[in-house]
C-alpha cells in the first residue's frame, strides 16, 4: 500500500484522487472539476487538529501549504484562494486549496455543498495533472 495511505479517511479517499505527497502530507485533488481543489493531509494518524500536530510538522504544514497556494496562482491563475481545515465532516487533519475566480458557478459563495461535484473529463484530469507535474517540486512523491 502506499506511504500512509490507509489512513486516509474513507470519505476523502472516495470524493478525491491521491496524486502523491510530500515530506509530510498526502496531496490529493479533490474530484470537482469546477475548480483546481487540492487538498493536504497531514500522515499523523489521530490528528484532528493543527495544534496537535508537533512544532516542526506545524511549520512543514504552512511550508506545504504556501506552496500549493502559489501553485494555484501560478499554475491555474487562481483570483482568490480559499484555504481552510473545516473538519466538520470529515474528522481526520486535512486542508483545503481551492483557486476561486469572479465567474465560479458559486462566487462569492463558499463551494461547500453549493452544487454537487463535477466530474473531470479524462482531458481535463491530463491537464491538471500535467500542470501539478510542472510546478510542483523535484522531490515529491507521485502515488
Amino acid at each position: 500500500m502506499q506511504r500512509g495511505i490507509q489512513h486516509i479517511h474513507p470519505t476523502l479517499r472516495r470524493d478525491c484522487e491521491v496524486i502523491g505527497h510530500f515530506s509530510l502530507c498526502h496531496l490529493l485533488l479533490m474530484k470537482d472539476a469546477r475548480y483546481p481543489w487540492l487538498v493536504l493531509v497531514p500522515n499523523r494518524p489521530g490528528v484532528t487538529e493543527i495544534y496537535q500536530l508537533s512544532e516542526p510538522d506545524q511549520i512543514q504544514l504552512l511550508r506545504e501549504s504556501a506552496l500549493l497556494a502559489d501553485i494555484l496562482v501560478t499554475g491555474f491563475s487562481a483570483e482568490k484562494l480559499n484555504i481552510a481545515a473545516l473538519g466538520n465532516v470529515v474528522p481526520q487533519l486535512h486542508v483545503h486549496h481551492i483557486a476561486r475566480y469572479k465567474n465560479d458557478p458559486v462566487w462569492p459563495r463558499p463551494v461547500w455543498g453549493a452544487l454537487p461535484p463535477e466530474p473531470y473529463s479524462r482531458q481535463a484530469l491530463g491537464d491538471v495533472m500535467q500542470t501539478l507535474k510542472s510546478l510542483l517540486p523535484e522531490d515529491f512523491q507521485y502515488g
